[in-house]
C-alpha cells in the first residue's frame, strides 16, 4: 500500500497544511512494514489538483497536519483514507498508522483565507 505524507524539511516533518507543503513523502508498505520511500516535490497548489495527483500515483492513505475541505471531499470520493491533525516526523506517523495507533483530529479548513493555520 502507498501512503503519502504532506511534508516539509525534504520529507522529514509532517506539514501544517496539505496544499502548502514542500512535497510528499511517499511510503510503500507491505505487511505493516515500510519497504520503500521517496520524496516528490509539490507540483503546485491548485484546487482539486493534488488529490488527483496522489490518486494517480496509487496513494491509498494521506497524512497531514490539516487540509482544505475540497481536498478532503475528493479523497473521500476516491476511497482514500485521510488523517489530519498529525504532527512530528513523517516516518513515525506512518509507523503509527501501520500499528493502528495513528489518530485523526478531522482538522479540515473551510476557507483559504488563513496564512498556514487551520483551526478546525
Amino acid at each position: 500500500m502507498k501512503i503519502a505524507v504532506a511534508s516539509d524539511d525534504k520529507g522529514r516533518l509532517v506539514t501544517g497544511h496539505f496544499g502548502h507543503c514542500e512535497g510528499f513523502a511517499l511510503f510503500e508498505t507491505e505487511n505493516r512494514q515500510i519497504t520503500d520511500r521517496e520524496f516528490v516535490p509539490n507540483p503546485g497548489h491548485k484546487p482539486g489538483f493534488l488529490p488527483n495527483f496522489l490518486n494517480d500515483r496509487g496513494v491509498k492513505v494521506v497524512i497531514s497536519g490539516s487540509m482544505g475541505d475540497g481536498a478532503a471531499e475528493i479523497f473521500k470520493e476516491k476511497g482514500i483514507e485521510i488523517f489530519t491533525g498529525v504532527t512530528g516526523e513523517t516516518e513515525a506517523a506512518v509507523d503509527s498508522y501501520l500499528n493502528g495507533t495513528l489518530k485523526s483530529s478531522g482538522s479540515v479548513c473551510h476557507e483559504h483565507q488563513h496564512a498556514d493555520e487551520c483551526g478546525e
